[in-house]
């Protein structure tokens, strides 16, 4: 019986209920170099850009990685705005749980940043939505049925369902 309330209210849960509601950014005309020590002060892989206080697209630590690094380019000239994944692809804090996993297996995304009313407020990561692993494994394999996941979620899917 107390199996079936907890599945109850896991059911219930939205976005706002599992996202960071602290979310890091970096302004668009700073320096990858800069968005790095953020990166690296608050032992986090992601920032959100923002433009006059309006999010505008990610960087991540692949972003890094692969736009900078494996170029050999100099973190110091680059600005975040000329690496970043844009547009911005955001949720809703009342979204539900299975619709963001279903928009971030669409777009192929791990890190999806939550607005209201056009503000940043939070950010929630796949990661953060398999913490609640009896609803997300049926989420999964209910999409597992129909989409594939894609190529960078594979090993947290393969994790769960295998």
């Amino acid at each position: 019986m107390l199996q079936l309330v907890i599945w109850c209210v896991v059911m219930d849960l939205n976005v706002e209920d599992v996202m960071v509601d602290e979310v890091i950014t970096v302004d668009a005309d700073a320096t990858v170099h800069e968005a790095v020590r953020i990166m690296n002060k608050h032992e986090i892989g992601c920032v959100i850009v923002v433009l006059k206080g309006k999010p505008v697209g990610i960087i991540t630590e692949r972003d890094m990685l692969k736009r900078v690094l494996a170029k050999s380019a100099d973190p110091d000239k680059i600005k975040v705005s000329d690496i970043m994944s844009a547009p911005l692809i955001l949720g809703k804090p009342k979204m539900e749980i299975e619709n963001a996993v279903k928009l971030m297996f669409r777009t192929k995304i791990k890190k999806l940043p939550v607005v209201h009313k056009g503000k940043l407020i939070g950010l929630v990561t796949l990661t953060d939505l398999t913490r609640f692993q009896p609803h997300m494994i049926r989420i999964l394999k209910k999409l597992s049925v129909t989409e594939l996941p894609p190529k960078r979620l594979k090993k947290v899917v393969d994790y769960y369902l295998i």
